[in-house]
This record gives structure tokens, C-alpha cells and sequence, in this order.
């Protein structure tokens, strides 16, 4: 009787362990790095980036960066900035090659997470052939149309159009690894599958990456909408939501083209937890 009682209480208790959120159990250490993908470009914002033409003469020196996640022994890699073929922009070093430094190989990045498909910011992505795209769905629907949206970088995505590769085409949040800490957030406006990207960091703290939500820290501050936007609506409509998750998470949030918020997260292969 006594054993029988032993072993009731012992299923018992696994039933309620196995039923607990995994955050309540045992969250894998977290890890963020910056990696540069792209040469900075000082821009004259106010000739595209405000449709009610502000900034008359401000100048931004622009650069271009990318991010890796690291979650237990996973990689997630947010954006691949421009291609090596882009011209003055173009990066100095290879996605891959700054990976290298830190003994990464692309087979080993899981995920890829698009903020958007602007060339910008997919450039490399061919170089990870083995990892699972994560991408607004308007956004992939925009470079699947026979006649693809203005703007889409369709030519490194051939490996998954044709699909040779693994693909989620997000209709909104996606928690990427089911315990809260990577969440790849919807804020369409600037093209019509626009995503960013929260990262929670044990000791950091919470991290908000706008991707191209907004450019510049003026911009930011003054909910400006550039002229190219896909949709003024929406780019407002996800400013707000995610200025409000900022103020609630006590988040650091970091402008990927704003040089003045490069310093704020270590370069690859220094991390921040």
C-alpha cells in the first residue's frame, strides 16, 4: 500500500511538473551580440525619410547592422544586412566570416528572422540555406507575387521560393522558442510583413530592435513616417504598440540604422546577457 501511495505521488508530481510553463522551469541562458552588415552612409533624411518634410538639412550617419541570439546551444540571426556585391555600403566582412570569429558555422544558426525583405537587410541570407526563414507573411507574399512588391529583395530567397529550405511566413507574434525570451513582434507599416524583434536578458534586461519601424532617433521621437512606407497607418498604429512595450518592459531599444545606438550592444564575439 505503501508503495502504491509512493508511486501515485511521484506521477503526480512529474503530471505538475510536465504541466508548468518551461520558463518556470528552466529557462536556457540567453545571449545577444551585434554584428556590423554594412559600411555606415551619412543620409540626407530629409529628402525620403519624412512624408511631411521635416528635417529640412539634418544629415544621419546610417549604418547597418544585424544580430545574433543565442538561446541554450540555438542561434537565431536577426537580418543579414547588404550583400558583399552592394557597392559603398556593402559590408567589410562577411556575415559568415564575423560568425567564424566566434567558431560559428552557418550550419549551426537554426533560425533567421527577416525584419523585412528590403535588400538591406536580406543581402546575405543565401548563406544559411539550412536555417528556417522567419518572415511576415505580407512581406513573403510580396516576393512570391508574380509581379513582386516594389523594394523586395527576391533573388536570395530563391532556395526557399523553390523550397529547398524551411520557411514560416508569420501572420503575427512569433515566440520562437516558447519561453517568452525571443519574440519576433508584428509592426507592418513599413512594408506591408514588417517584424521586430524582443530579446530578454537576465542580466541586461529587456531589448526592443526596431528593425526599419523607424530610422533615426528624431524620426522615433516624432513618429515620422518616410514617404516610401507601404502604409502610414499601420507604420503609426505599430509605433505606438511598440513605444508602449518599451515603457512597459523598461526595454533598451536600439534603432538598427542609428549609428548613435551601435555602442549599445557588444560586437560579435562579446555578448550581452
Amino acid at each position: 500500500m505503501l508503495r502504491k501511495l509512493r508511486v501515485s505521488m511521484f506521477l503526480t508530481c512529474t503530471a505538475v511538473l510536465a504541466s508548468l510553463p518551461a520558463a518556470a522551469q528552466s529557462t536556457p541562458e540567453v545571449s545577444l551580440a551585434r554584428l556590423d552588415c554594412g559600411t555606415p552612409m551619412l543620409n540626407d533624411v530629409a529628402a525620403r525619410f519624412s512624408d511631411t518634410y521635416a528635417y529640412n538639412g539634418l544629415k544621419v550617419l546610417f549604418t547597418y547592422s544585424c544580430y545574433l541570439i543565442k538561446h541554450g546551444d540555438d542561434y537565431l540571426l536577426w537580418d543579414t544586412g547588404h550583400a558583399m556585391n552592394a557597392g559603398a555600403p556593402a559590408p567589410k566582412v562577411s556575415v559568415v566570416d564575423q560568425l567564424a570569429q566566434g567558431n560559428l558555422k552557418p550550419e549551426q544558426i537554426k533560425y533567421v528572422g527577416i525584419s523585412h525583405y528590403h535588400a538591406d537587410h536580406t543581402g546575405q541570407v543565401a548563406s544559411f540555406p539550412g536555417a528556417t526563414i522567419l518572415i511576415g507573411k505580407g512581406d513573403w507574399d510580396g516576393i512570391t507575387a508574380p509581379k513582386p512588391n516594389v523594394g523586395a529583395n527576391v533573388a536570395p530567397f530563391a532556395h526557399w521560393i523553390s523550397g529547398g529550405g524551411k520557411l514560416e511566413a508569420l501572420v503575427g507574434d512569433k515566440d520562437v522558442f516558447g519561453d517568452g525570451t525571443v519574440v519576433v513582434i508584428n509592426t507592418p507599416g513599413h512594408t506591408p510583413g514588417h517584424h521586430s524583434l524582443l530579446v530578454r536578458l537576465k542580466t541586461m534586461g529587456n531589448v526592443l530592435i526596431t528593425g526599419d519601424l523607424t530610422h533615426f532617433h528624431e524620426n522615433y521621437e516624432s513618429n515620422g513616417v518616410p514617404s516610401f512606407n507601404y502604409h502610414r497607418g499601420d507604420t503609426l498604429a505599430s509605433l505606438d504598440r511598440f513605444k508602449k512595450a518599451a515603457a512597459n518592459l523598461k526595454a533598451t531599444v536600439i534603432i538598427q540604422h542609428d549609428a548613435r545606438d551601435v555602442a549599445l550592444l557588444p560586437a560579435f564575439p562579446a555578448t550581452a546577457k
